[in-house]
Protein backbone atom coordinates (compact mmCIF):
# COMPACT_ATOMS: atom_id res chain seq x y z
CA UNK A 1 0.00 0.00 0.00
CA UNK A 2 1.30 3.48 -0.91
CA UNK A 3 1.15 6.35 1.68
CA UNK A 4 1.51 10.19 1.23
CA UNK A 5 3.04 12.36 3.45
CA UNK A 6 4.34 15.68 3.67
CA UNK A 7 7.52 17.51 4.32
CA UNK A 8 6.46 18.17 8.20
CA UNK A 9 4.90 14.53 8.42
CA UNK A 10 7.31 11.20 9.54
CA UNK A 11 6.78 9.09 6.40
CA UNK A 12 4.56 6.58 8.40
CA UNK A 13 1.81 8.62 9.96
CA UNK A 14 -0.26 9.84 6.53
CA UNK A 15 -1.80 7.48 4.03
CA UNK A 16 -2.52 8.62 0.59
CA UNK A 17 -6.41 8.40 1.58
CA UNK A 18 -5.58 10.90 4.63
CA UNK A 19 -4.06 13.53 2.52
CA UNK A 20 -6.87 13.12 -0.08
CA UNK A 21 -9.71 14.01 2.77
CA UNK A 22 -7.72 16.44 3.95
CA UNK A 23 -7.58 18.14 0.49
CA UNK A 24 -10.98 17.56 0.13
CA UNK A 25 -11.70 19.58 3.42
CA UNK A 26 -10.08 22.76 1.89
CA UNK A 27 -12.46 25.78 1.17
CA UNK A 28 -13.15 26.21 -2.16
CA UNK A 29 -11.10 29.03 -2.78
CA UNK A 30 -8.47 27.12 -1.73
CA UNK A 31 -9.29 24.78 -4.14
CA UNK A 32 -9.17 26.46 -7.26
CA UNK A 33 -5.41 25.82 -7.05
CA UNK A 34 -4.85 21.95 -5.90
CA UNK A 35 -3.92 19.40 -7.92
CA UNK A 36 -7.10 17.57 -9.69
CA UNK A 37 -7.51 15.59 -12.87
CA UNK A 38 -7.20 17.92 -15.91
CA UNK A 39 -5.03 20.57 -14.54
CA UNK A 40 -1.86 21.34 -15.89
CA UNK A 41 1.20 20.50 -13.19
CA UNK A 42 4.85 21.31 -13.24
CA UNK A 43 6.52 19.38 -10.31
CA UNK A 44 9.77 17.88 -9.49
CA UNK A 45 10.15 14.19 -9.35
CA UNK A 46 12.87 11.95 -7.17
CA UNK A 47 12.33 8.37 -7.12
CA UNK A 48 14.80 6.71 -4.13
CA UNK A 49 15.28 2.84 -4.30
CA UNK A 50 15.12 1.03 -0.75
CA UNK A 51 18.36 1.03 -0.54
CA UNK A 52 19.00 4.92 -1.06
CA UNK A 53 20.09 4.89 -5.04
CA UNK A 54 18.10 7.71 -6.40
CA UNK A 55 16.91 5.98 -10.31
CA UNK A 56 15.81 9.65 -11.05
CA UNK A 57 15.56 13.14 -10.30
CA UNK A 58 14.71 16.13 -11.67
CA UNK A 59 15.33 18.18 -9.19
CA UNK A 60 18.92 19.87 -10.64
CA UNK A 61 16.93 19.84 -14.31
CA UNK A 62 13.76 20.67 -16.05
CA UNK A 63 10.72 19.90 -14.33
CA UNK A 64 7.98 17.61 -15.35
CA UNK A 65 5.38 19.08 -17.48
CA UNK A 66 1.90 17.62 -17.70
CA UNK A 67 -1.79 17.14 -17.18
CA UNK A 68 -2.94 14.97 -14.91
CA UNK A 69 -4.99 12.26 -16.62
CA UNK A 70 -2.92 12.58 -20.16
CA UNK A 71 -0.97 9.30 -19.61
CA UNK A 72 2.40 10.98 -18.53
CA UNK A 73 2.25 9.81 -15.18
CA UNK A 74 0.32 6.42 -14.19
CA UNK A 75 -3.23 6.98 -12.97
CA UNK A 76 -1.75 4.96 -9.39
CA UNK A 77 0.45 7.84 -8.79
CA UNK A 78 -1.43 10.50 -10.06
CA UNK A 79 -3.93 9.59 -7.15
CA UNK A 80 -1.00 9.96 -4.40
CA UNK A 81 -0.76 13.66 -5.64
CA UNK A 82 -4.56 14.56 -5.85
CA UNK A 83 -5.18 17.63 -3.65
CA UNK A 84 -1.90 19.02 -3.26
CA UNK A 85 -1.14 22.86 -3.78
CA UNK A 86 1.74 24.57 -5.45
CA UNK A 87 4.74 24.46 -3.30
CA UNK A 88 4.18 21.69 -1.47
CA UNK A 89 6.20 19.13 -1.20
CA UNK A 90 5.20 15.85 -0.05
CA UNK A 91 7.00 11.82 -0.20
CA UNK A 92 5.41 9.00 -1.30
CA UNK A 93 6.08 5.49 0.22
CA UNK A 94 5.07 2.51 -2.51
CA UNK A 95 5.37 -0.58 -4.07
CA UNK A 96 7.14 0.10 -7.50
CA UNK A 97 4.33 -2.94 -8.55
CA UNK A 98 1.91 -0.69 -7.33
CA UNK A 99 2.62 2.83 -8.86
CA UNK A 100 4.04 1.99 -12.38
CA UNK A 101 3.66 -1.91 -13.59
CA UNK A 102 3.14 -5.12 -11.87
CA UNK A 103 6.95 -7.35 -11.97
CA UNK A 104 6.22 -10.36 -14.31
CA UNK A 105 8.53 -13.06 -15.27
CA UNK A 106 7.67 -13.50 -18.42
CA UNK A 107 8.81 -9.55 -19.41
CA UNK A 108 12.65 -11.79 -19.01
CA UNK A 109 14.08 -12.60 -22.84
CA UNK A 110 16.99 -14.19 -23.84
CA UNK A 111 18.21 -12.26 -26.89
CA UNK A 112 20.73 -13.50 -29.24
CA UNK A 113 24.15 -11.48 -28.77
CA UNK A 114 23.57 -9.55 -32.76
CA UNK A 115 20.01 -8.42 -31.79
CA UNK A 116 22.26 -5.45 -30.38
CA UNK A 117 24.05 -2.45 -32.00
CA UNK A 118 27.71 -3.58 -32.86
CA UNK A 119 28.12 -0.30 -31.15
CA UNK A 120 26.85 -1.62 -27.72
CA UNK A 121 28.63 -3.63 -25.53
CA UNK A 122 26.14 -5.32 -23.06
CA UNK A 123 27.00 -5.92 -19.73
CA UNK A 124 24.80 -6.75 -16.24
CA UNK A 125 22.90 -3.69 -15.35
CA UNK A 126 23.08 -1.95 -18.88
CA UNK A 127 19.58 -0.12 -19.74
CA UNK A 128 19.13 -0.68 -23.52
CA UNK A 129 16.78 1.12 -26.02
CA UNK A 130 15.04 -1.41 -28.13
CA UNK A 131 12.52 -1.20 -31.11
CA UNK A 132 9.43 -3.56 -30.84
CA UNK A 133 8.49 -5.17 -34.37
CA UNK A 134 5.54 -2.26 -33.82
CA UNK A 135 8.07 0.35 -34.12
CA UNK A 136 7.48 1.71 -30.35
CA UNK A 137 10.54 2.06 -27.89
CA UNK A 138 11.16 0.10 -25.15
CA UNK A 139 13.63 0.16 -22.43
CA UNK A 140 15.38 -3.08 -21.03
CA UNK A 141 17.98 -4.15 -18.34
CA UNK A 142 21.23 -6.04 -19.27
CA UNK A 143 20.68 -9.14 -16.59
CA UNK A 144 23.61 -11.89 -17.98
CA UNK A 145 25.51 -12.07 -20.93
CA UNK A 146 26.07 -15.35 -22.61
CA UNK A 147 28.88 -16.07 -25.38
CA UNK A 148 25.87 -15.62 -27.72
CA UNK A 149 23.09 -14.81 -25.94
CA UNK A 150 21.90 -11.81 -23.52
CA UNK A 151 18.87 -11.84 -20.51
CA UNK A 152 17.05 -8.95 -20.94
CA UNK A 153 14.95 -7.86 -18.08
CA UNK A 154 12.13 -5.72 -19.81
CA UNK A 155 10.03 -5.30 -16.60
CA UNK A 156 9.40 -1.40 -15.61
CA UNK A 157 12.52 -0.70 -13.59
CA UNK A 158 10.64 0.35 -10.93
CA UNK A 159 8.49 -2.84 -10.56
CA UNK A 160 9.14 -4.79 -8.16
CA UNK A 161 10.77 -2.57 -5.85
CA UNK A 162 10.07 -0.37 -2.71
CA UNK A 163 10.42 3.36 -3.61
CA UNK A 164 10.74 6.53 -1.86
CA UNK A 165 8.86 9.16 -4.19
CA UNK A 166 9.80 13.00 -3.30
CA UNK A 167 7.87 15.33 -5.33
CA UNK A 168 7.57 18.99 -5.23
CA UNK A 169 4.43 21.05 -6.38
CA UNK A 170 6.00 24.09 -8.85
CA UNK A 171 2.73 25.10 -9.96
CA UNK A 172 -1.06 23.99 -10.91
CA UNK A 173 -3.44 25.72 -13.62
CA UNK A 174 -6.42 25.14 -16.09
CA UNK A 175 -5.03 23.35 -18.55
CA UNK A 176 -4.94 25.77 -21.86
CA UNK A 177 -8.38 25.67 -23.91
CA UNK A 178 -8.57 23.33 -27.45
CA UNK A 179 -9.37 26.42 -29.98
CA UNK A 180 -12.70 25.74 -31.18
CA UNK A 181 -13.21 25.10 -35.08
CA UNK A 182 -14.72 28.64 -36.37
CA UNK A 183 -18.05 27.90 -38.31
CA UNK A 184 -20.20 29.65 -40.62
CA UNK A 185 -19.27 32.94 -42.67
CA UNK A 186 -16.64 33.71 -41.10
CA UNK A 187 -15.15 30.40 -41.67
Amino acid sequence: MSRAVTDTDPPETRTANEAANTAANQTVTETASLLARGRAVELHLEVRFQDGFVALSTFDAEPIACTIGDGTLTAEFESTLLGLAPGSETYVVAHGSELFSPYDEANIHWMERGDFPPEIAPIPGLVVAFQTPGGHETSGVVLEVEADRVRVDFNHPFAGRSLTIRVRVLSVAEPEPEPRPKHGPEA
